[in-house]
């Protein structure tokens, strides 16, 4: 319901989106409604989803701890998280992805790029568009099945077969779909 953007300075705010850049005051926009003064710290008390693409060790076990019960922790900063995934468990995160390999849950580009690019040049697209990228991330999401889905798996291992197979077809496909493909599949 409540959506907090932060950037190295602090919180963004609505009524100050006319100091930020057009990205940050677009996520000024969807977020903080009220345009409150918080730190991130405040922020994730009683939380349910941090996500978190900044600096190692941003946030600590006390922060995460603070967060609703079965807070979802998504520390992607790269190659060293906000917070390591052990110490989030040990928090009380039920869900907890990094960017890192030694981790259960690795989000890191290393699952998309060679998909996306093996069916980017299969089809010799012109450019890679947004709608490639999706449909890249839909194809990735589509390979874990309800059976499968836990809390230390909610996301292809970058060394499973399927992955780059997989986004291939759909970013190849989507190209063909927006015109930009100059070979057929």
């Amino acid at each position: 319901k409540d959506i907090y953007a932060f950037d190295s300075r602090g919180i963004l705010r609505r009524d100050k989106a006319d100091q930020y850049t057009s990205v940050k005051a677009e996520m000024a926009s969807m977020s903080n409604p009220d345009s409150l003064e918080l730190s991130l710290e405040e922020a994730l008390e009683g939380a349910d989803i941090f996500i978190g693409v900044s600096v190692p060790r941003r946030v600590s076990k006390k922060d995460i701890s603070s967060m609703s019960k079965d807070a979802i922790v998504f520390a992607l900063a790269n190659p060293e998280p906000e917070i390591h995934y052990q110490e989030a468990i040990e928090a009380g995160a039920a869900i907890v992805a990094t960017g890192r390999s030694d981790a259960p849950n690795q989000v890191n580009n290393v699952l998309a790029f060679p998909g996306l690019f093996r069916g980017a040049l299969q089809v010799r697209s012109r450019k890679i568009t947004e709608s490639m990228k999706l449909a890249a991330a839909k194809a990735l999401a589509s390979l874990i099945t309800e059976e499968e889905l836990t809390n230390e798996y909610i996301i292809a291992d970058p060394f499973d077969p399927r992955v780059a197979e997989c986004i291939a077809e759909a970013v190849a496909q989507t190209a063909v779909e927006e015109g930009i493909a100059r070979k057929e599949l």
